[in-house]
């Protein structure tokens, strides 16, 4: 099903990014770039999502410059990865926004605790920005990495966007 609306154009900034990040799957797709997924059929297995669905988001979001589609062999076959661009790199204070009035606003039955922003320099919490809470050391995003028991690992590093 697809909106009848588009606010693309719109002069509401909100609406500009809402017309990019406000479909279902979106977020979720740019959750996982950010920790790391690059290859469709991990996006497809992590998420549960329909090979439809996934196609139509991915094309929308390479479209719109959140990410770029890089070409890969497998054996004699070529296929794409999916990387984070600038812009889409850009999206993770966002999603740590929207993390954040997650565990604070909502609940669920297997949530074991909060999403948290690591700086790996120093192994404190942290948020988004250009300083470390903790330590104050200038943030970079190698040195950033998620951590919450939703993930397998336990801690993700974050994606570098591709250059």
């Amino acid at each position: 099903m697809s909106r009848r609306i588009t606010w693309e154009d719109a002069s509401c900034p909100i609406a500009r990014a809402a017309d990019i990040l406000g479909e279902p799957w979106t977020l979720l797709i740019l959750r996982n770039a950010t920790a790391g997924t690059t290859r469709f059929e991990d996006f497809r297995s992590q998420l549960g999502i329909a090979d439809n669905v996934l196609t139509t988001r991915l094309a929308k979001l390479v479209d719109r410059g959140l990410m770029t589609k890089l070409p890969y062999r497998d054996g004699g076959r070529t296929r794409h990865e999916y990387r984070l661009t600038q812009a889409g790199s850009d999206a993770l204070p966002v999603l740590h926004a929207l993390g954040t009035w997650g565990d604070t606003y909502t609940s669920a039955e297997n949530a074991f605790g909060p999403m948290t922003l690591v700086h790996t320099g120093c192994g404190q919490p942290t948020r988004p920005g250009a300083k470390c809470d903790s330590c104050e050391k200038t943030l970079v995003r190698d040195d950033l990495a998620w951590r919450g028991s939703w993930l397998s690992e336990g801690e993700i590093p974050l994606a570098d966007p591709v250059g």
